[in-house]
């Protein structure tokens, strides 16, 4: 199929910013008035499971948060596509079940967007053959993003039996269950935009664990968040809380005396989840019960989340311990790839371009207005900080301001702005306003300091007319130039800081160099003797892509790709073996 090659995208370009805002609070909106998971409930009536489990062995893979920029998507995607993978010696098929965990498309669902960054490079890395009589599964649960056109497109590409490149879509709903041998199931949940888990959901879960669950039952549950890590960094989260309802009272029956007494011993061997764009794995500590595997995989091609602020102990589900066991990238690296942000302003020259436009308006606004015959810039050019004339530059500038409620109302709506940006629901919670406000304020003083510095060079030392057209134009650049490359250069210092020290902005801190390194996805096998997890992660994706086909049946060629094992592969033992 024809597509066009996407880059990373640029969560930092002031358009790409109010447009995905205004989808967010849309989707927000309206969801809450026609939820598309109740349509989908009316309209399919089956509760039956997809049935896997005949085979004596099976092989699924995990991949979550995968379509961004082409080459971490495509590179991710012609390995899922091979028909096996060679790691220490071992051969790991190709999964007979693909499962997507959420964010399937960035930056917005629109069907161009799934075309271009997803359904295209899929299609290019595993193309259909018609002639394949067993061609694998594709099943997908929704994220955040998936979900801001109210799942219309999800839903088209996912729910209609149609084909992503080789792999065949199955599902009816944005939510399944997967009957898979040894009385293994995969049960993945649909949790919208705001962690809900709607009740024709619930209802199709409880009839699913009624009808097929028994005491010999291992569930292997697959959703878009990992609500454990958000408790940790936000004990006012509620996810993780709405997750322990539906492990409690739907999965396991509590409350039902009946169901829990026949289901007693159902266990809950691995949660798998996306959301956080790097590979972390917690397990619970070896207490009465057996160990949960608690996985975040949302390496499958969007820009690398860090890892160094993962908590090394947190509370799992029933309130059990967990520890962190592995992460990837390594704390280490995770750190040292978080003070990129201090080359802020080259990734982010929109951005750059943005304060500076904010500079040399609000300087217009203030040279429109004249105290006794002169302008604020003629005023400033006539004082020279560094001969101790500070407070004359001050009650100018002050003065001019108390005259001129606009150009005040900009400068407060800047601030302010800067200051709501601050992320309190992690870290250092509230005390991070601090941060947050000198932040601001350091904004001010930049464009104050350089007002005063342009205006005194140009007019003062050089001796331009203030009302000279070249006057204006090297003003201009001057304040787009400098002002916006020292403001973004304030904007990358304060989330170095965040991310590094306070321990918050996790997402605006690694979408700001969109770094396309530390991918990775799971191949999962399943046989007698139980469950092996084999994390495979790619360092550096290939980046060097060349077209080998045509337009209208794309194939690529590039560099080998250098995949690696993150960790030794997690066995699960089958101890209930009936």
């Amino acid at each position: 199929m024809k597509f066009e090659r996407k880059p990373m995208v640029n969560w930092y370009d002031p358009k790409q910013l109010a447009f995905t805002s205004v989808k967010t609070v849309l989707s927000s909106v309206f969801g809450n008035f026609a939820d598309r998971r109740e349509l989908q409930a009316a309209l399919d009536q089956e509760t039956n499971p997809f049935d896997y489990s005949q085979k004596e062995e099976l092989w699924f893979d995990y991949i979550s948060d995968l379509g961004d920029g082409f080459n971490p998507t495509f590179t991710l995607a012609h390995l899922l596509g091979r028909e096996s993978l060679a790691l220490r010696g071992k051969i790991l098929k190709r999964g007979d079940i693909l499962v997507m965990g959420g964010d399937e498309v960035y930056p917005t669902p629109e069907n161009i967007e799934y075309d271009n960054r997803l359904r295209g490079p899929y299609t290019a890395a595993f193309p259909k053959d018609k002639s394949d009589i067993d061609r694998p599964d594709v099943f997908a649960i929704p994220g955040n993003h998936d979900w801001y056109d109210g799942l219309t497109n999800f839903l088209r590409l996912f729910t209609q039996k149609r084909s992503l490149g080789n792999w065949k879509t199955q599902q009816n709903r944005s939510y399944f269950a997967l009957k898979l041998p040894y009385d293994y199931w995969i049960i993945a949940i649909d949790i919208q935009l705001n962690a809900d888990i709607d009740f024709p959901q619930i209802c199709y879960f409880k009839e699913m664990a009624r009808a097929h669950f028994n005491s010999n039952s291992k569930l292997i549950l697959c959703t878009s968040e990992p609500s454990w890590v958000y408790k940790s960094f936000d004990l006012e989260n509620g996810s993780f809380d709405r997750l322990q309802f539906f492990i409690d009272k739907v999965l396991l029956g509590r409350g039902d005396k009946a169901y829990e007494e026949k289901n007693k011993n159902i266990n809950i061997e691995v949660i798998l989840t996306g959301d956080l764009h790097h590979y972390a794995r917690y397990e619970t500590v070896k207490d009465d019960a057996k160990p949960c595997q608690l996985i975040t995989a949302g390496g499958g091609g969007a820009f690398m989340h860090p890892t160094h602020t993962l908590k090394n102990e947190i509370n799992a589900i029933h309130n059990r311990k967990a520890k962190l066991e592995k992460t990837f990238p390594p704390k280490s690296s995770s750190v040292k790839l978080s003070l990129l942000n201090l080359a802020f302003p080259f990734f982010s020259r929109t951005m750059l371009l943005f304060f500076g436009i904010y500079n040399v308006f609000t300087s217009y606004i203030l040279q429109t207005k004249m105290i006794n015959g002169t302008t604020l810039m003629e005023n400033l050019s006539g004082y020279n900080l560094f001969n101790n004339e500070f407070p004359e530059i001050f009650y100018s500038i002050t003065d001019t301001l108390l005259h001129f409620p606009t150009a005040l109302f900009l400068n407060l709506l800047l601030f302010v702005g800067i200051v709501m940006f601050t992320d309190t629901s992690s870290g250092k919670k509230n005390l991070n306003y601090i941060a947050g406000v000198i932040h601001g304020l350091l904004h001010l003083v930049n464009f104050y300091f350089l007002l005063w510095l342009f205006s005194y060079l140009n007019l003062n030392v050089w001796g331009m007319d203030v009302d000279k057209g070249i006057t204006i134009l090297l003003y201009s650049a001057e304040m787009i130039l400098f002002g916006g490359l020292i403001s973004c250069f304030f904007f990358g210092l304060y989330l170095t800081i965040s991310v590094v020290l306070l321990k918050n902005h996790i997402t605006e801190a690694s979408s700001s160099y969109r770094w396309e390194g530390y991918k990775n996805f799971l191949r999962i096998s399943i046989d007698k003797e139980g469950l092996t997890i084999y994390p495979i992660g790619v360092k550096k994706v290939v980046s060097n892509w060349k077209q080998v086909g045509t337009v209208e049946d794309p194939r690529f060629e590039g560099e080998p790709i250098n995949y690696e094992l993150i960790e030794d592969p997690i066995f699960i033992k089958n101890e209930k073996i009936s």
